[in-house]
This record gives structure tokens, C-alpha cells and sequence, in this order.
């Protein structure tokens, strides 16, 4: 049984956090319902006293124990890949070269088998800086502390799940003789409030990689096995930190950290986990920034607020950014990324903002030579949504005809407590008091009344004189799906627009590759006319850079530059899931967008999106749209609800 197909499937309950049916995890897997309730078997079976996937007439949902189930299911015991871990934790710990014979025999198996996991282990160590020697039987790691040490960090986040802050996953990977999870959780909380202290905010979603390299750190100083002490002339903010570092080691740990260590773990702290907070931090963190930097950053700002048509000035969000890229260019060195946990919710909820932050880091890669991942990508649009939502003026709210029959001043009392209530989530534009009201007249968005109306309607919501918490969540509610249907009723417009009538398949070859995908419906726009060859290969670039999966189900791929003769839209759909990126989606939709539809590219894109992150939505469209026509109509079907 697949016991990386079972993990796919718990993965993706936690991500949904809803009820999922089996039909639709058979769809995404690539399995039978039959499967899937097997695959849910085994998942349960790893956590016995508790729930990893709950069951119900809705299919199935997330348990209490799904997150610990996943932990569990990381490596699976006597696989390659388990073998693999079990000799890379032995080579690093071994005073003396490894016995190929005897390794074998501890962990039960042929010395035919260690031979063959011996060259996994030379593929593992690719770009650490070590080599595996070997002289008859006898193997061992040739390099320096620190690229053991960088192996190791490697080795932890293959074998751990690292999104989120996992003290035991962690300490697991580091052997029974490491210092217990319990001390690191003691070590993290004062951390945090002593980095305060010195005038710095913490980033709590990169903490956990700071805690690694401690633990790494404490246990390979417990082994006699230090860094050697740098050269470097430390600054007034480096020194503090140490300090800090030192004293907590001492007092959670019983160990201190020798002159190596310290330096290299105030750089991690400083280039990873801590932002100014204080003008007299502020003004060290400036002596950092290279003037190239800087101006790289205010470039590739400028040049995403003239692409994008959106306000990227300001100081105090080019100085956070600016901090932020030369922090990175730091870490770059030793190949040292920054994880963050919400990458993914990043580019499915706002996928526009993730790709501001994909053409900033296309700008400073090209500027600086830095190659970026996702995660880093995220950080950065984290600081592109920030500055955009300071400066969001939200569009026009619903409005809404409060419909209450006069009786002193209650229908005054109604509109304050609905104003109070519901802030800017709906615009009150009439208050009528009649007992025999005009309905027909009322033109607003939703009618809000006291008396029962005349017809049903879903613009109407009947509420009592006194509101209650209930009530005003209904209200609320209505004035969401205005809203939503406001946005889709606009997507449906731009997208009638910009299809291609030729530009559709069925048939996308689930095997065939990203690439090879890209090429086939670019070939379709630039048949029509709308794209040349290049454009396809910038839209490969693009890919690349960072997978165009937004949803699990929906892939779009596009270029960053709209070079388009007309916006145009070309759409390929599979049966089976395409593997695309870290996602494997039904859907690829291949947009070609033109200099003159900039405005555009936000409705369409963004919205285009949000449509598919429903998946039976996905589903209905892959399985009903034969053709272009019958898509269409699909899609608008799902778009009126």
C-alpha cells in the first residue's frame, strides 16, 4: 500500500479542514473510492488511541490526530529511504569510519543492500560541501563541521514535518541522547522575549528553523564537535545577541556555546528571525545594507507598481523589505532558506499578491544572482500584502433598506445598532417605516426587515427589532454573497471575452510534463494569433521561478510580461491529476495577457482562482465540459451558484 499516497490524502484534509467526499479524494489521488477507504484504514491504524481521519455521510474530514499521524507516516521503517536517513545520522556521529559489513548486520540486511543505499547517500550529500571516502569496507565523511552540520539541517527537514514549530519531530531526527523537547520549548520562549527586550520583533513562522540549528548545535558540541571560532570584528547588535544565546544554552542545556557556534548562530538569528523594533537597532541593522541591495529592491518595487498599477512607495515598507532581501542575501551564502507555513495559503487565497512578490524576486534575481524558492518568495509577498492592504480603499460595500414600521424611534435604534454591528460591510441607503411598503421600489442590494415580505428572495433578510449575534452573522452572510456574486458576475464578463474558441483540449497527457503541457497550449494562442514563440518560453521561465498550482486542482501558467496582441485564454483539462509542481491539478489554464488589459489581469486572475479552489465546482467542469461551449456553460453555472 502507498503509504506517500496516504499521506497525500491526510495532507490534503488538513489543508481543506472540511469534509471531503471519497469520490472526489479518488480524483485527486488517481485511486478507486474502494482505495481511499483503505488508504483511511492504515491512516487510523498508525495513531491507535486516537482519530487521524474522522468518517460520516459527508465522506471524510481531518481527526484530532491527523498532524500526529503525518509525523508518523514521514519514513516509512525499512524503506530506502529510511536506510537512508539510518546512514547519513551514522556516518555524522561516528567517531570512526563505518564497516560496511556490520552495518548491515546491525540494521538487518545484506551488505549488497548497504552498497546499493551507499550511493542514495553520495546523491544525498550533492551541494554539501562533503564527500563519502572509502578504503575496502570502511566509509566515512570527508568535509568540515559546518557542512556536516548543513547535512544534518538537510537530513532534519527531509525527515521532519517542518511547517509548523515541531519540537518532538525535531528531536526525534537528532537521536534519544538530544536534549528533550521540553528544554528547546523553554529555550524558544525566552529567546523570544529576550530578542524583545533588545528591541527587535520575532518572526515566529521562521522560528523554528533558529531552533533548529540550536538543537544541531547543542548536540554536536555534546559530541566534542564545535565550530571553529571566526575572525570577524562583531558589532554592538552581534555581541548582545550572542550573549543571549549563551546564557540561555547554559541555563536549558548546561552547555556553552564556544566562539564559532555563537557567531554563527547570532548571523542565523539576525538574518532570519528578527526585524528592528527600536531606532538605535535600526540604525546598526542599517550598517548592514549594501548600498546594491538597496537600490535593487527600490528598482524592482518600482518597476512591480508601474506593472501591476498598484502604490508599492513608502518608507517604512521599502526599509522593512529592503532589510528583509539583504537578510536573504546573507542566508544565500550557505544555500540557508527560510521556511515559512504559509506559502501555500499565500498563493491560493491571493494568488495576485504572490505574483508581485514573483516578479520582485525575478527582478532581484536578475539584479543580485539570487536564486529563490517559494518560501522565500512568500516572505516577500507577506511584505507586498502588507503595504497593499494599508493602503486597500474597499469597493463599494451592499447596500441595504431597512424596512421597519414606525413605533417611536425603534427604527432609529435598528439602523445605529446595524451601523454598529456591521461597520463598513453594508451601506443602510433607505429606512422605510411604512406598514404597506413599495417592494418593487426597492433597488438596494438587500432589504433588511422586521415584516414578513411578500415573496421569498435572497436579497431579503428578515431580522427581529433587537439584534442578537446570530442575526447579525445572517446579515453579514448576505452581504458576502453580494459581494462574491458582484466579483464572479465580473469574471464571467472578462472571460466570455477572452476565450479562445480553438483553444481548448480534453486530452491533456496527465505523464507528459509541465513543459511539455506549457508548449502545447501556448501553440494553440500562438496559432491564433495572440502570442509568439517566445511569450511560451517566458511562460516556462515563469514556471520555473515558482509552480503556477494556486489550488489543488487549477494550474496558470502565463509570463510576466503582457506582451500579448489581445488578452486570451487557453484551457486543457485531464481525467487523471497532472503532477504540477508540489499540486497535481485537472486544469490548466494557459493566460496570454496585453499591455492594454492591465486592469484586467487582476479581475481574471484572481478570481479565476478563487472559482477553482472549489473542488467539486472543478469537478463538475472536468467531468461536464466536453468542449469549449459546454465548459462555458458549466463555468457559469458554477459562477451563479
Amino acid at each position: 500500500m502507498s503509504r506517500s499516497r496516504q499521506n497525500r490524502l491526510l495532507t490534503h484534509l488538513v489543508r481543506v479542514e472540511d469534509w471531503v467526499t471519497a469520490a472526489s479524494l479518488a480524483d485527486y489521488l488517481g485511486v478507486t473510492p474502494r482505495t481511499v477507504r483503505s488508504y483511511v484504514v492504515a491512516l487510523n491504524a498508525r495513531v491507535p488511541d486516537a482519530v487521524a481521519v474522522e468518517s460520516g455521510g459527508q465522506g471524510y474530514r481531518p481527526g484530532p490526530a491527523a498532524r500526529a499521524a503525518l509525523r508518523e507516516g514521514t519514513v516509512e521503517p525499512g524503506t530506502p529511504r529510511d536506510r537512508l536517513h539510518q546512514l547519513v545520522r551514522r556516518l555524522l556521529e561516528s567517531e570512526a569510519p563505518l564497516d560496511v559489513h556490520d552495518t548491515a548486520d546491525e540494521i538487518y540486511v545484506s551488505s549488497a543492500t548497504i552498497e546499493g543505499d551507499l550511493a542514495r547517500v553520495r546523491n544525498f550529500l550533492g551541494g554539501s560541501g562533503l564527500t563519502l571516502e572509502r578504503q575496502g569496507s570502511q566509509v566515512w565523511l570527508q568535509g568540515t563541521e559546518m557542512a556536516q552540520r548543513r547535512l544534518l539541517s538537510r537530513l532534519v527537514h527531509d525527515q521532519a514535518e517542518m511547517e509548523s514549530l515541531d519540537f518532538t519531530a525535531l528531536m526525534r531526527v537528532l537521536g534519544e541522547g538530544s536534549v528533550g523537547a521540553e528544554a528547546y520549548a523553554r529555550f524558544k520562549n525566552d529567546l523570544v522575549d529576550a530578542l524583545g527586550g533588545l528591541g527587535y520583533f520575532v518572526n515566529e513562522y521562521a522560528i523554528a528553523d533558529v531552533l533548529m540549528h540550536v538543537a544541531i548545535a547543542a548536540d554536536r558540541i555534546a559530541r566534542g564537535r564545535p565550530l571553529a571560532p571566526g575572525i570577524g570584528h562583531l558589532r554592538d547588535d552581534e555581541v548582545a545577541i550572542g550573549e543571549v544565546l549563551d546564557e540561555l544554552a547554559l541555563r536549558h542545556f548546561g552547555i556553552q556555546f564556544g566562539g564559532g557556534d555563537k557567531e554563527f548562530l547570532t548571523t542565523v538569528v539576525l538574518s532570519r528571525v528578527v526585524a528592528p523594533r527600536l531606532d538605535s537597532v535600526r540604525a546598526l541593522a542599517r550598517e548592514r545594507v549594501s548600498p546594491d541591495v538597496e537600490q535593487a529592491v527600490l528598482d524592482a518595487c518600482a518597476a512591480a507598481a508601474a506593472e501591476f498599477l498598484i502604490d508599492l512607495s513608502g518608507e517604512d515598507f521599502t526599509w522593512r523589505l529592503i532589510l528583509h532581501v539583504q537578510n536573504l542575501s546573507e542566508r544565500v551564502v550557505g544555500s540557508a532558506w527560510s521556511r515559512n507555513p504559509l506559502t501555500r495559503t499565500l498563493k491560493a487565497s491571493y494568488p495576485m499578491i504572490f505574483e508581485v512578490a514573483v516578479y520582485i524576486a525575478n527582478r532581484l534575481q536578475e539584479r543580485l544572482g539570487i536564486p529563490l524558492v517559494d518560501e522565500e518568495i512568500a516572505y516577500i509577498a507577506i511584505h507586498v500584502g502588507a503595504r497593499l492592504e494599508r493602503n486597500r480603499t474597499d469597493d463599494d460595500p451592499p447596500t441595504a433598506t431597512i424596512v421597519c414600521p414606525g413605533y417611536h424611534d425603534l427604527d432609529s435604534l435598528l439602523r445605529s445598532s446595524l451601523d454598529r454591528s456591521l461597520g463598513k460591510a453594508i451601506q443602510i441607503v433607505r429606512v422605510e417605516t411604512r406598514a404597506d411598503p413599495d417592494w418593487a421600489a426597492m433597488d438596494s442590494d438587500l432589504i433588511l426587515t422586521t415584516i414578513a415580505p411578500p415573496r421569498h428572495s435572497d436579497r431579503i433578510v428578515t431580522i427581529p427589532l433587537f439584534l442578537s449575534d446570530a442575526d447579525v452573522e445572517r446579515v453579514h452572510a448576505a452581504a458576502m454573497r453580494v459581494r462574491r456574486t458582484r466579483r464572479l458576475a465580473r469574471l464571467r464578463i472578462e472571460l466570455e471575452k477572452y476565450f479562445a474558441p480553438r483553444s481548448f483540449v480534453r486530452d491533456l497527457d496527465a505523464n507528459s510534463g509541465e513543459e511539455a503541457i506549457i508548449h502545447r497550449l501556448g501553440a494553440l494562442l500562438v496559432t491564433e494569433g495572440v502570442i509568439d514563440d517566445s511569450y511560451v518560453e517566458r511562460s516556462i521561465e515563469r514556471e520555473r521561478m515558482s509552480s503556477t498550482a494556486f489550488t489543488e486542482s487549477l494550474a496558470v501558467p502565463h509570463a510576466l510580461s503582457m506582451t500579448a496582441t489581445r488578452t486570451a485564454i487557453a484551457v486543457g483539462m485531464s481525467d487523471r491529476p497532472i503532477p504540477w509542481g508540489e499540486n497535481r491539478v485537472q486544469v490548466v489554464v494557459m493566460v496570454a495577457f496585453s499591455d492594454s488589459d492591465r486592469a484586467a489581469f487582476q479581475t481574471v486572475f484572481e478570481q479565476l482562482v478563487e472559482v477553482f479552489s472549489e473542488r467539486d465546482s472543478v469537478q463538475r467542469l472536468v467531468h461536464k465540459g466536453t468542449d469549449l461551449p459546454a465548459f462555458l456553460d458549466e463555468l457559469v453555472a458554477v459562477i451563479d451558484g
